[in-house]
């Protein structure tokens, strides 16, 4: 393997919500499988245009469960996974788990569950228009609608949503400073409330999806214990967590960056269901504009031409896959008709996101809540006052204060 450059230190510096680092254009154009030294100082090859990380996604040889075990290769910058998390496993073991909760995550389930949204983000707007701005729309919309719906789907009570909030934000950030501190206090805490609450569902059943898994565990022995319990809290912190984080960034690049686009969607709320498309592609959500969770070669391979030996690292760029120009005309500009939109921000092959259609729901009917109701929303301060959580595998606002009116 050649050595990296000193320059090609990943992440690169650089990348925010408006778009994954300048370096990933240089990368598509010169090297697009370029080897860099990672944060958590392993080597790794790196791949930046679209052809490229679409087919590496779907590649079998490219293993997660590999990335995630035992003397799994640290990169740095991502989210600590567990072999038992259905994004850690390959083929035949994938498919077993996926296999479980498809059924709840098909289109016409997902189209059953509008109105069941639209009365969620209806009370929430509802309660924001009683308040008056300026409201810290994170703690007000972005958070509470994913996070809500995500507990109806899989049953968790009312009362403890926040504290899920909490340690699936903890699991899922990513700071080395504390050594990783935050993230395993966080996976700790989900797992002992989430091994209460199966134990809870299993005295008394209900309809949801925990249930039927809890089902599935019991009646058929397709699920290991540690898989119930690990599985429970994936699916609620990868049902709300990026969701949250894509509206919030969303809604910010309208208003700040493009607020001309803002307007058309208050002059013709048509346009949301493409809207909602062209900004899950435009707006970078990955902090370190990867997907976060890294491969390892099952075998010797190709990408791009570039020889990939056993047992080396692979990181796929998803941000940078998403400003190809060679797929996306004028890449870098925002275009709320661009049509086709073949983005990946939801990940493509076996690990493509099973809740992709819940969340552009979720997307839509917040963005059509908002420009129906608060059509002259506007951030209640300078955009350089705006905290962001440091250390994320995701561009994660704290706060987001807008007001509207006089």
């Amino acid at each position: 393997m050649p050595a990296p450059k000193e320059a090609e230190v990943f992440p690169f510096p650089g990348s925010s919500y408006r778009g994954p680092a300048p370096e990933y254009a240089r990368l598509r154009a010169e090297e697009p499988v370029a080897r860099v030294r990672t944060a958590g100082g392993v080597d790794a090859w790196l791949v930046t245009r679209y052809a490229d990380v679409r087919a590496a996604l779907a590649d079998p040889r490219l293993s997660r469960a590999k990335a995630a075990g035992p003397g799994a290769p640290k990169v740095g910058g991502s989210m600590h996974t567990t072999p038992e998390m259905i994004i850690s496993m390959d083929a035949e073991e994938h498919a077993r788990l996926r296999k479980l909760v498809a059924g709840a995550f098909t289109v016409r389930r997902i189209a059953a569950m509008r109105g069941q949204v639209q009365r969620v983000a209806d009370e929430l707007l509802d309660d924001m228009a009683a308040r008056g701005g300026p409201v810290n729309l994170v703690e007000q919309l972005t958070v509470p609608l994913p996070l809500t719906v995500i507990g109806e789907l899989l049953g968790v009570p009312a009362a403890d949503l926040r504290s899920f909030e909490k340690w699936a934000r903890a699991f899922a950030t990513v700071d080395d400073r504390s050594g990783g501190e935050e993230s395993l206090y966080g996976l700790a805490k989900l797992s002992e409330y989430i091994v209460g609450l199966i134990a809870r569902k299993r005295a008394e059943p209900a309809q949801d999806m925990l249930s039927e898994l809890i089902a599935a565990r019991d009646e058929g022995d397709r699920l290991s214990e540690e898989e119930l319990v690990t599985f429970g809290f994936t699916l609620i912190g990868a049902g709300f967590d990026t969701t949250a984080n894509q509206l919030a960034n969303s809604v910010l690049a309208l208003l700040v960056d493009h607020p001309e686009q803002w307007r058309r969607l208050v002059e013709d709320p048509g346009r949301i269901p493409a809207a909602v498309e062209e900004l899950l592609r435009h707006v970078n959500l990955f902090a370190t504009d990867t997907s976060g969770f890294p491969r390892v070669a099952a075998e010797d391979m190709e990408i791009g031409g570039v020889r990939i030996a056993a047992g080396e690292a692979v990181l796929l760029s998803l941000a940078s896959a998403n400003r190809d120009e060679e797929v996306f005309p004028d890449a870098d500009r925002l275009d709320l008709d661009r049509t086709p939109n073949p983005h990946i921000s939801f990940g493509h092959g076996i690990h493509y996101c099973l809740g992709k259609q819940l969340g552009r729901m979720e997307m839509e009917i917040a963005v059509e809540g908002l420009v129906r109701r608060f059509p002259d929303l506007r951030l209640a301060v300078d955009e350089g006052e705006l905290p962001w959580h440091e250390g994320e595998i995701n561009h994660t606002l704290t706060s987001l204060p807008v007001t509207w009116g006089d």
